[in-house]
């Protein structure tokens, strides 16, 4: 299956490391104009050099997604230099620094603040480009999750598995709301993968024995790759999923 973004204008929250650069590199290797946002001005611009390296067409912005207004202007800019935002990928997320403690330890903020940027955040951005999709009958979203939404967290983070379980809930009902437009809104939720600086605090925790547990635990016996989070992604966004919509894709080895 060859899979081609030219003359589409992809919109990656999350984007400085990890799924995001993956994701982001991937569509700009397959033509894509793509527009990264994220809290990270170095790794992103990282991002997006490596994009432009690739083949693509990218442009970095400095985007907090819990931030309504920054998100509406950064949705506008993308749509007015290209005319079009064809593909939102909401990965900004993750537990914000936090780690495990018990439930009765864990205040107000530091539960709101992971709701902020993993649902709350996904929200304000489809918001943000139904509009156009709704004008041009036709778009996708899709939105990365995690394996905790589908059942518990690694991390023990009540309001991480909370939020995922939530993004699930909001990608279906999305779903349905804007299938009329012919918008297609799906959801990834990747298993364990070391991505970034916190999954490799998360793997080193475990240290060897628990590290050959979780593998163990996985039936291709093996952990994954952000490229492999990124296919995923791809086959969404990708005309072959065009009676797709609803859906959430584990990809994780096989549990």
């Amino acid at each position: 299956m060859i899979v081609a973004f030219g003359g589409k204008t992809v919109i990656v929250t999350g984007a400085a490391h990890g799924f995001g650069r993956a994701i982001s590199i991937a569509f700009a290797q397959r033509g894509a104009s793509v527009w990264g946002c994220d809290v990270i001005e170095d790794e992103l611009r990282e991002t997006m050099r490596l994009g432009v390296a690739a083949g693509g067409a990218c442009t970095a912005r400095v985007v907090d997604v819990r931030d309504r207004r920054a998100v509406d202007a950064f949705v506008a800019d993308a749509s007015a230099a290209t005319g079009h935002v064809d593909i939102l990928v909401n990965n900004a997320g993750g537990v914000l620094n936090q780690v495990g403690r018990p439930l009765e330890d864990v205040t107000p903020d530091e539960w709101q603040s992971i709701f902020d940027v993993n649902v709350s955040g996904a929200f304000y951005c489809a918001q943000a480009v139904s509009p156009g999709m709704k004008a041009a009958h036709s778009g996708r979203i899709i939105n990365i999750s995690s394996g905790a939404g589908l059942g518990i967290s690694l991390t023990g983070i009540q309001a991480y598995a909370s939020a995922k379980a939530a993004q699930i809930g909001l990608t279906r009902q999305l779903a349905h709301e804007l299938g009329p437009w012919g918008i297609t809104v799906n959801n990834i939720a990747p298993g364990f993968v070391r991505s970034n600086a916190a999954t490799e605090r998360q793997w080193a925790s475990y240290g060897a024995a628990g590290q050959r547990a979780l593998v163990d635990g996985i039936a291709l016996k093996r952990l994954g790759t952000s490229e492999d989070i990124a296919h995923g992604v791809l086959f969404f966004a990708s005309e072959q999923a065009n009676w797709i919509t609803g859906q959430v894709l584990a990809i994780d080895g096989g549990k």
